[in-house]
């Protein structure tokens, strides 16, 4: 392969990602995952309306846990695809392949409990008087405290996962070695729950704020992110154990696993910063237009 070559095949895992990415904001119903999708799935799982009280710790608990579960596909948890690519492709046996698969995914969920954890105690801590606390709405034209701290929180994200892809292709220096990397990128994971705004979110937030209490917080934390993770996890245990094929066709081209990597990051890096920043500026009515499609 030429020098050219490279490139252009670069040039186009940038382009064809970052599209993707940007095309996929336009499309992207809130409404429906967060509240079909997500209200739904927990409305199942805990029998009762999705934004029923939280009476009590165990049940704040298991609201968490299935909240994060029932989030898994909201517009947050889209990085995760992301994060969690760089997994893929693992070879080898069936076993060498389960090995390979968890020892990265136990430094993903480090650097993301380590998050959770100390985030849910600062909430039971100050949460009363944080900007996820509040339910205050601003008239259009204007953003709310929690808009911008979920649009700092969010484009930080967005731009740490688009850096990491171009790292992957040589753009930008890559700061990390390859277990420093994981665990930054569940610690990216753990920072969904600082920006977060979704409701049943901010319910389990209200919840642990009030009852000042730190090891509930850590605890409710850290399932909700367990929660976000869990259903990505198995999928990708899945694919690599059971689906040698697929370490078999990235290994059988030079730089396939490298484009694929650097695509998913590049992809949910774009989407995240875009979804979270600039849509967001239409949604409040700052921005007067974005190309939506009708049912968002």
């Amino acid at each position: 392969m030429t020098a050219l070559e490279t490139e252009v095949n670069r040039r186009r895992v940038v382009l064809v990602s970052a599209l993707a990415g940007f095309l996929l904001t336009t499309v992207w119903s809130a409404q429906f995952v967060d509240t079909v999708i997500g209200g739904g799935v927990t409305e199942a799982v805990l029998g009762k309306p999705a934004q029923s009280p939280i009476d009590g710790v165990v049940t704040g608990v298991v609201y968490a846990f299935v909240s994060g579960l029932a989030g898994t596909f909201t517009g947050c948890n889209v990085a995760v695809f992301g994060a969690m690519s760089p997994m893929l492709g693992s070879d080898g046996s069936r076993w060498a392949r389960l090995r390979a698969t968890l020892a990265p995914l136990r430094l993903l969920a480090a650097g993301m409990i380590a998050v959770s954890a100390l985030y849910g105690v600062v909430v039971s801590l100050v949460g009363t008087k944080m900007p996820q606390f509040t339910g205050d709405q601003a008239p259009l034209g204007e953003l709310t405290a929690r808009n911008v701290q979920s649009m700092v929180v969010f484009g930080l994200i967005g731009v740490s996962l688009t850096y990491l892809g171009l790292a992957q292709l040589g753009y930008v220096r890559d700061p990390f070695s390859a277990r420093a990397r994981t665990v930054f990128l569940g610690a990216l994971i753990g920072a969904f729950l600082i920006g977060r705004p979704w409701v049943l979110f901010r319910q389990i937030f209200r919840d642990a704020a009030e009852s000042g209490n730190p090891l509930y917080g850590a605890a409710a934390f850290t399932l909700q992110s367990v929660g976000n993770i869990l259903v990505m996890a198995i999928l990708l245990i899945l694919v690599n154990v059971a689906g040698g094929g697929l370490a078999r066709w990235l290994a059988a081209k030079q730089g396939r696993i490298v484009a694929v990597t650097a695509g998913a990051l590049i992809f949910t890096g774009v989407f995240t910063l875009f979804y979270w920043n600039v849509r967001m500026l239409q949604f409040r009515g700052i921005l007067p237009w974005y190309p939506l499609a009708p049912w968002t």
